[in-house]
């Protein structure tokens, strides 16, 4: 009985400690090891006031709440947050985070952060604590240094992937040309800074960078004066009305422009809610068609993380708990969520590696240094990787990988229409979502249109076609006036100086086949050959021209109004010889010191109708050199006097008779005229017209063959047309060119002998001169003698004489009268004189250019000797 009941009572016994075992081993179970972290947070520092701790420690604790309900070694941890109030003044941050390291417990890792000049400072400093700070704010792009910040971690993407996605957004639509506004602030500033950096390395162009300051306007109204196209704008929430505001009253808005708002903080616009002065609606047209950069709050995925919570759920469950609080949203809730997770998944794995090296590792008895648990736990934060509710939760560099949001606003909602990710550094866009203003992305600037001005086919054809028919014209004009040489009548009319003509006129001419020749088709050498053959055959053909119509001018005007002698009517011949070398001087000087090459010419932007973005740029080609307008000036200052002299000249001779069928003064009247009102009208039309060449070889080569033909027809037009119905009169006969040439031969000789005559009674008349005033002795007497003297070969010879007769009649009448025998008196005067004077007649009238005497056989045989002169002087 007693064995029995020992029985008994030792299954009780079992009984009980199985029962105890099974009642107190989840209580066993549950015992948690406190894991101490400082949680460094501004309690209030918002814009408004608020307090930004309220708005994401529901959040938090949602964290700590479902860490308790995971299993180990998760479940064996008991994450306690201790608060540090930052208020988001670096000193102060850093004096609370001595006092908290020195007061202990012992901390390994630090929590939170939000300011970006406390967390600056705090992170450069880890190092030396031996602390591991994990944010749940978005680190400015100077944090990504890892050298000095390689233990700061952060659950939300920087402002530098911001940026990154800005710049890929910019090389897919290919925009290079942009403009930039941001808000002043540290971050703000920060970022511009980094987006600087990014947009010179991919080689995207800056045209203005502005800050928003007080008058939001003015800083849009440059960015509008410098054409900026793309608008990259960064700034906070509460100045976005007053940005789009003034957008849509300066027109910054619809298809021209695209704007890129740049957000990392915000959860979204509210348009209208602040005072800027313009409706909803003008404030959603300005807007709309903007594309939004942002971070991604949360995953759009409905999986459940590693939590056991969806997005979603955890969604719901973070506004009920706010709601409690009473407290507005804050867009980091999600990242401080994940950044628990972070902190003790990291934690907890450091603390179950001690645990096991206690256990198991050979060197269980050597207690762990602060230095090796710090550098366990910021491995176990670099390797830390699951899924949150923020995405999946991975770092490289220390950033956070995840995927920036592309939302554009279209018609006052928010459309997703793109993403980009920072871990393959890929963008994604859905193209068919995305709306634009006009048929397509806004250009980045406005399009120019290079558009080159060359001499069209048909102008060309139609101008080198009348050019070559100018030529053969005279060619033509060239062979008659070779041929009309055998014509005794023309042969006073033209001679080498028509055919002097007809080259100038052939060069000029041709100077119009070379001028409108595509320069496109032509290599830079063959291009300035060109150039320098039609500045050549222009400038030698004009001055050829010119100088034999102003040599001829001359000769007539010499016969008629200076009265020279033949042989210096030869030595105007010269001038001719003079001018050509003086144009070849300057011509071989610019083109040896200063040679034409082909310059590019860009003439002013001018709009396109197609299109109101497109203005079309005329640029063109010609030939120019170094001091182009120094050699015109050259040119035109010894051309211009000659062609007023030569005007001068042909007007005083415009009504000078000449007894010729084929020659006449108004003829070369005309031409000298029509020659200086064509190279005038010429050199101006030139230089009006130089921005269109198209226009200039139009209008100059019209006027050079305008000026060819007109001379042409004036010169040698009456000629041809004497020809044509006076052949017959000009044709002799052989037998009878050899009569006419010796009678000309005769006259020639005839003419000399008459001088030489002529020039024996000058002798005796100044003998019976002298003898008349022999025994004058009155100084009146002697100064007409002298006049008498000095004026024997004038054409007035028979003046002089005269005068010196009554010269010594005068003188004796004061004296007594003089007896009949005198040889001085009145009788025997009267007798001389009746012997001399006819003679005087008939000697000296053909010299001063009078008619035939009466009856004379010595002069009725042919026309005066003026009409011989004038013909000369044409010819």
């Amino acid at each position: 009985m007693e064995r029995r009941g020992r029985v008994e009572v030792v299954r009780l016994l079992l009984l009980v400690v199985v029962v105890s075992c099974l009642l107190l081993g989840p209580a066993l179970a549950q015992v948690r090891h406190p894991l101490p972290v400082l949680w460094m947070m501004p309690v209030s520092s918002g814009s408004g006031g608020e307090n930004l701790t309220a708005a994401v420690f529901p959040a938090v604790r949602l964290a700590l709440q479902d860490l308790q309900k995971q299993l180990a070694p998760l479940g064996n941890y008991d994450i306690q947050l201790q608060l540090l109030d930052s208020q988001c003044d670096a000193a102060k941050s850093l004096k609370a985070l001595f006092d908290a390291l020195w007061v202990g417990p012992k901390f390994l890792l630090l929590f939170g952060g939000v300011c970006p000049s406390v967390t600056t400072l705090i992170a450069r400093s880890l190092p030396a604590l031996n602390l591991v700070q994990v944010s749940f704010a978005a680190s400015p792009p100077s944090l990504s240094n890892r050298k000095w910040y390689g233990n700061l971690f952060s659950t939300a993407p920087s402002d530098r992937a911001l940026n990154q996605a800005t710049v890929k957004l910019l090389q897919r639509h290919r925009w290079s040309r942009v403009g930039v506004i941001t808000q002043e602030g540290p971050r703000l500033s920060e970022m511009k800074r980094d987006l600087m950096r990014q947009l010179q390395k991919a080689d995207v162009q800056v045209v203005s960078t502005e800050s928003l300051s007080a008058d939001v306007c003015s800083s849009l109204r440059k960015l509008k004066e410098s054409d900026a196209r793309i608008i990259i704008a960064q700034f906070e929430e509460d100045s976005v009305s007053e940005v789009f505001c003034c957008a849509y009253r300066l027109n910054l808005f619809g298809p021209q422009y695209q704007w890129l708002v740049v957000d990392g903080g915000s959860a979204g616009w509210k348009l209208g809610w602040q005072v800027s002065g313009c409706s909803v609606d003008s404030l959603l047209t300005a807007a709309d068609g903007s594309i939004r950069l942002q971070t991604r709050r949360l995953s759009n995925t409905n999986t459940a993380g590693v939590s056991g919570r969806t997005p979603q759920d955890y969604q719901d469950s973070y506004l009920r708990e706010l709601t409690k609080e009473e407290s507005e949203v804050s867009p980091l809730h999600a990242f401080a969520y994940d950044a628990v997770w972070v902190a003790a998944k990291a934690l907890s794995q450091v603390m179950e590696a001690l645990k096991h090296r206690e256990r198991y590792s050979v060197a269980r008895n050597v207690s762990v240094s602060h230095e090796k648990s710090h550098k366990m736990l910021l491995e176990a934060v670099r390797s830390t990787t699951f899924e949150g509710v923020t995405g999946p939760v991975l770092f490289r560099n220390g950033e956070r990988m995840t995927s920036i949001e592309l939302v554009q606003l279209q018609d006052s909602s928010g459309v997703s229409v793109g993403e980009f990710n920072t871990s393959t550094q890929q963008l994604r866009l859905m193209n068919h979502l995305l709306k634009f203003k006009g048929p397509g992305p806004a250009r980045d600037r406005t399009l120019v249109l290079e558009q080159w001005q060359h001499v069209g086919l048909l102008l060309y054809g139609v101008i080198s076609s009348t050019a070559a028919v100018t030529i053969v014209i005279t060619l033509t004009v060239l062979c008659f006036t070779v041929c009309s040489r055998k014509l005794r009548l023309l042969r006073w009319s033209g001679g080498s100086r028509d055919e002097l003509l007809l080259l100038g006129i052939l060069l000029s001419s041709s100077s119009v086949l070379v001028s409108g020749l595509d320069e496109a088709l032509l290599s830079d050498l063959t291009y300035e050959i060109l150039c320098s053959v039609r500045l050549w055959t222009l400038c030698v053909g004009h001055t050829v021209g010119f100088s034999v119509l102003f040599t001829k001018a001359w000769c007539v005007y010499s016969v008629c109004s200076v009265k020279q002698t033949p042989t210096r009517l030869q030595q105007n011949g010269l001038v001719m010889l003079w001018l050509i070398l003086l144009d070849v001087c300057v011509l071989v000087s610019w083109q040896i010191l200063d040679p034409l090459r082909r310059v590019e010419l860009q003439q002013s932007l001018q709009s396109d109708s197609s299109g109101q973005d497109v203005i079309v740029r005329l640029s063109s080609e010609r030939c120019s050199s170094i001091n182009m307008e120094l050699w015109l000036t050259a040119v035109y200052g010894y051309k211009g006097p000659l062609l007023g002299l030569g005007c001068f000249v042909a007007w005083s001779i415009r009504c000078v008779q000449v007894d010729h069928p084929a020659v006449s003064s108004k003829q070369l009247t005309l031409s000298m005229f029509a020659v200086t009102v064509f190279s005038v009208s010429g050199v101006s039309g030139s230089l009006l017209t130089s921005h269109n060449p198209p226009v200039q070889f139009c209008v100059v080569s019209s006027l050079v063959l305008c000026c060819n033909i007109f001379t042409l027809s004036c010169m040698f037009g009456p000629k041809f047309v004497y020809v044509c119905f006076h052949g017959s009169e000009l044709q002799q006969p052989l037998e009878l060119r050899a009569p006419e040439d010796e009678e000309d031969e005769q006259l020639r000789r005839l003419n000399l002998r008459l001088k030489s005559q002529t020039e024996q009674l000058d002798l005796e008349i100044e003998t019976i001169s002298l003898q008349l005033c022999e025994e004058s002795e009155s100084a009146d007497c002697n100064l007409k003698l002298l006049n008498t003297t000095r004026g024997r070969n004038n054409a007035g010879e028979g003046r002089s004489v005269v005068s010196a007769l009554i010269c010594s009649e005068d003188t004796h009448s004061d004296r007594k009268p003089l007896s009949p025998d005198d040889i001085n008196s009145p009788e025997h005067v009267r007798r001389r004189l009746s012997v001399q004077l006819p003679i005087l007649h008939h000697s000296y009238m053909p010299v001063i250019g009078g008619v035939s005497a009466s009856s004379s056989s010595l002069f009725g045989s042919r026309e005066a000797f003026v009409h011989h002169e004038l013909l000369t002087a044409i010819s």
